[in-house]
């Protein structure tokens, strides 16, 4: 009785006053009922949680279940970055963490300066600002590499903020000698406060256009899933299928539905003042000196030796570089497909399908550009936008391109062109002949993590309705990278964006029979510089891994 009465109070509750997700807990729990019985009576009962955003009142997210909404709880709980101080007024470069002061220290941990194959490597970082003194605060952006450029080696590193100025960084030792440790500051704590309230504030800093057209009148508009309130008629585009929200302020003299196509406009100047906190060479992606050696002997492994470090820390990479060639640590081996006959051969008989943006893109192009017998199809679409398509008749290889849907920075996509990545999932057969390769990560930076977490949990039904029917299917999904950063990319598309979305993503699939291509690590463990687009070297070794999912065993 007490449990009927809780479930009526429950659905008024949501249904005439929104209540957020935690007060429906806290209510729950006063009804002394079992957390997984709500869960499941919120499924069943298709109670919803209308979540808007604790600050992006003017962003329309769609509705989440009692059980997304307390995944998202999860994620946002574990991507949560340490409080960042307030910005002095006038803002001088003086209290700002200065990479060129502070230091990194090599510890000498447990095996007393001595360190084998397999064990783990622990390197203090210490902050100080530009006078010298030390930081007192954590929330500074640090990338960590170890490498050996004569063994062509590298291995990304985990990084500890210890909330007090100081970080832990800890490296995997995957191979025998020389190892040189390269600690990287991307941005000071400063500047994520800057990056935070940007988010906060102005998550359309971004402004996305649609032209309307019937005969002789077109008009342009201003879209975009957060679409400030005016007096105007909005279209509302939301995807009945998805239910992923999309928005453009009504043409004065046209119909919604004429509607032609999609682009991005540039950010506005307003947004480029801040300057003093995003500068290259300065306090933007500048290593930190060491305060002693920064390399180390690695010793041969020892049988049945087993080391932790001072914190008790240990670095669980996905891999490493050695001889240029990626190494995993789990799961698949990764084979070399070096010449594009071997390349045919693993992708004979097979059909993949890539959906995403220009990083996905970018792995079409490298097949296109590889194996002489794929001959690209013209489907008149544009340059960069596809959609596209590539046959081997002789293999019986199909290779498809498509763009996800908005939001998306690309200019003029036809509105036909505008497809949803579930949607495209929901229309694939499937088997042990497809292949599904996705990516989507570059274009959501902008925008509040929680429409982003929205949109990979729609991605994520699609998949697993597409594994339920065919479960050979092959699901491969490449992580978000790190970039080359200016100004603009920074306050359009920072690390620090990236990084919350490349733990997401990697959480959000986890458990799930798909596989990953850990972008990210293979960016930050090689020498060559990062970029949005990787060069060549890291996507030949990002080809691998994916063929590699494909064809386990070499033929």
């Amino acid at each position: 009785m007490k449990f009927q009465v809780c479930k009526r109070k429950a659905r008024i509750c949501i249904q005439k006053y929104g209540c957020i997700f935690l007060f429906l807990v806290v209510f729950v729990l006063s009804c002394a009922i079992d957390f997984k019985d709500i869960m499941e009576y919120t499924v069943k009962s298709n109670i919803y949680i209308s979540h808007t955003g604790r600050h992006y009142n003017f962003c329309q997210f769609q509705p989440l279940t009692l059980k997304e909404a307390y995944e998202e709880h999860l994620l946002l709980k574990s991507i949560a970055w340490p409080k960042t101080p307030p910005l002095p007024f006038p803002l001088y470069l003086s209290k700002i963490s200065d990479p060129s002061r502070s230091t990194f220290t090599i510890l000498s941990g447990r095996g007393g300066g001595q360190w084998h194959k397999g064990d783990n490597l622990e390197v203090l970082v210490k902050m100080y600002d530009f006078h010298g003194h030390p930081k007192k605060s954590g929330g500074d952006v640090l990338l960590a590499r170890l490498h050996n450029p004569t063994l062509g080696a590298g291995v990304a590193g985990q990084v500890v903020d210890h909330f007090n100025g100081s970080y832990s960084t800890v490296f995997y030792l995957p191979w025998e000698g020389n190892a040189e440790v390269e600690v990287t500051l991307v941005h000071p704590s400063e500047a994520v406060t800057v990056l935070r309230r940007l988010t906060k504030k102005h998550p359309d800093r971004i402004y996305f256009k649609s032209l309307f057209r019937s005969g002789s009148i077109s008009e342009i508009t201003t879209c975009n899933v957060c679409l400030r309130p005016t007096q105007r008629p909005v279209c509302n585009y939301t995807d009945l299928r998805t239910g992923e929200p999309w928005f453009c302020y009504k043409p004065e003299n046209l119909s919604c539905d004429a509607r032609i196509d999609h682009s991005k406009e540039k950010i506005k100047q307003s947004f480029m003042t801040m300057e003093i906190l995003f500068q290259r060479g300065v306090n933007m992606k500048v290593f930190i000196p060491a305060s002693g050696s920064a390399n180390v002997t690695v010793l041969p492994k020892k049988k049945d030796r087993f080391m932790v470090n001072s914190h008790g820390l240990k670095s669980r990479p996905s891999g490493y570089y050695y001889r240029g060639v990626w190494r995993a640590l789990h799961g698949t081996t990764v084979h070399q497909f070096n010449t594009s006959s071997a390349i045919s051969q693993c992708l004979k008989g097979k059909v993949v399908h890539m959906y995403g943006d220009s990083t996905i893109r970018q792995w079409f192009e490298y097949f296109n550009a590889t194996l002489p017998d794929l001959k690209e199809f013209n489907l008149h679409g544009q340059k960069k936008i596809g959609p596209y398509m590539a046959l081997d008749d002789a293999h019986n290889i199909l290779v498809t391109y498509r763009c996800h849907g908005p939001p998306i920075r690309f200019s003029k996509v036809p509105v036909s062109e505008l497809r949803y990545i579930a949607n495209e999932l929901d229309s694939v057969t499937g088997g042990n002949d497809t292949v599904v390769v996705l990516g989507i990560w570059a274009h959501f930076s902008t925008f509040p993590i929680e429409l982003y977490i929205r949109r990979l949990q729609s991605i994520r039904r699609a998949v697993v309705r597409l594994l339920s029917r065919a479960p050979d299917t092959r699901v491969v999904i490449r992580t978000a990278n790190p970039k080359n950063l200016t100004l603009y990319e920074t306050i359009t598309n920072s690390d620090w964006y990236s990084l919350q979305q490349d733990k997401v993503l990697k959480t959000m699939f986890k458990g799930l029979n798909v596989h990953l291509v850990d972008a990210w690590e293979m960016v930050v463990a090689h020498y060559l510089p990062h970029s949005l687009h990787p060069q060549p070297p890291i996507i030949e070794n990002m080809i691998n891994v994916l063929l590699s999912y494909i064809c386990p065993k070499k033929g």
